[in-house]
């Protein structure tokens, strides 16, 4: 497919996100003494911002795409949760996938910076399991909103919305439904998500995971423990980003490694959440191993050149993609 008519069939996409939503939130400032009361900068607060995180964040990708993306998740019943769906009401995304619990509170990850130097990061959260009754409205609605969405990606930051029964039933109604499903997964479910297409761990996710070692400056080191990962997981296909190294895919009987662009790296925060959004609309537009890779690498790089989280630029990746390829 003609690369102009890839970033337009994006726009025809609709993308169910489930998993774990959150807040990022940002203090910019500026350092100019210490405390006197311990051995601290103290950051005189400029300006503040808060931002969707997490799942949210690849719903911002998505859409920056121009394609729909729909979160189904569980959250908090309180003020984080109004900020969160105001946030989204803003962002002109759907409400109608989130679960407000009383049990549960909301995500927040503030993170304080001095110009562009990370200061500190403060965590607000709770990471145990949603109960049963949460759990069997989470797969009600995600089964319910999937009916109309082109691929399903599960977003999993061990936060507790993703449970192995939910990803279990999940993972069925999309196989009998042919909706392909893409996974960005963390340490609790990582042998979880059986059945699923796309399996898309980083380096040191997928070492941890599975208990290996192996050089990431080897291709065949490389190759060797994605093969060995794709059978043990069970999935379809495994994608594993590389940081510096590039990425490296085997899916449909293909195996690809893409090197990674020489990029003037500001912050690496989000480039998973990226990179996984390009991916899973390469997937549901059925496009070539090689393409997926190629572009969702492209991608993850461009948005490390900005500070915090953010969304990739759909003109911009067009650009590039044109330029490189």
């Amino acid at each position: 497919m003609p690369v102009n008519k890839i970033f337009d069939a994006f726009d025809n996409l609709r993308v169910l996100i489930v998993g774990d939503v959150m807040i990022d939130s940002y203090v910019f400032g500026r350092v100019e003494r210490i405390s006197p009361e311990a051995p601290i900068p103290v950051v005189n607060v400029k300006r503040k911002e808060i931002r969707l995180g997490g799942a949210g964040n690849v719903a911002m990708n998505i859409k920056s795409l121009g394609a729909t993306p729909i979160l189904c998740t569980v959250v908090g019943a309180d003020s984080d949760a109004k900020d969160l769906l105001n946030l989204l009401i803003d962002n002109d995304l759907p409400i109608d996938g989130i679960i407000q619990s009383k049990a549960r509170i909301t995500t927040v990850k503030q993170r304080i910076l001095a110009g562009s130097q990370h200061i500190v990061r403060i965590d607000s959260e709770m990471d145990s399991l949603i109960n049963a009754d949460e759990q069997a409205l989470l797969i009600e609605k995600a089964e319910a909103l999937a009916e109309s969405c082109d691929v399903i990606i599960f977003e999993d930051y061990d936060k507790g919305v993703l449970t192995a029964e939910s990803i279990k039933q999940i993972v069925a109604f999309a196989k009998s439904k042919g909706i392909p499903t893409i996974v960005d997964p963390k340490k609790r479910n990582f042998l979880n998500y059986q059945g699923t297409d796309i399996f898309k761990p980083n380096l040191k996710e997928l070492k941890e995971g599975l208990k290996i070692d192996f050089d990431a400056k080897n291709l065949e080191e490389v190759k060797s423990a994605v093969a060995s990962a794709k059978n043990i997981l069970g999935v379809n296909g495994v994608f594993l980003t590389l940081s510096e190294n590039g990425v490296f895919i085997d899916f449909q009987d293909e195996t690809h490694h893409i090197a990674a662009h020489l990029r003037s790296i500001t912050d690496v925060s989000g480039a998973g959440d990226t990179v996984v959004s390009i991916a899973a609309m390469c997937l549901a537009l059925k496009l070539s191993p090689k393409v997926i890779a190629e572009m969702s690498n492209l991608g993850g790089g461009l948005v490390c050149e900005y500070v915090g989280v953010m969304p990739i630029e759909k003109d911009k990746l067009r650009n590039e993609y044109n330029k490189y390829f």
